[in-house]
């Protein structure tokens, strides 16, 4: 339970990076985000779970 409170502290630290190193280009992401399709950004969140799942696997064996 440790491992999972670890992951979901860097995961905060990761994204408030990105929000505070880049806050203009992230609102500028966030305004272009209605104008790409729905299945795209699905796809991209699929990928990303595959891609952070397979990492996990391959660091922890």
């Amino acid at each position: 339970m440790d491992d999972l409170w670890a992951a979901l502290g860097l995961l905060l630290v990761l994204e408030g990076a990105i929000y505070a190193l880049f806050p203009q280009q992230m609102i500028n992401m966030m305004r272009k985000l209605p104008e790409i399709s729905p299945r795209a950004i699905r796809m991209a969140g699929l990928s990303a779970i595959v891609i952070g799942w397979l990492l996990v696997k391959f660091i922890r064996s």
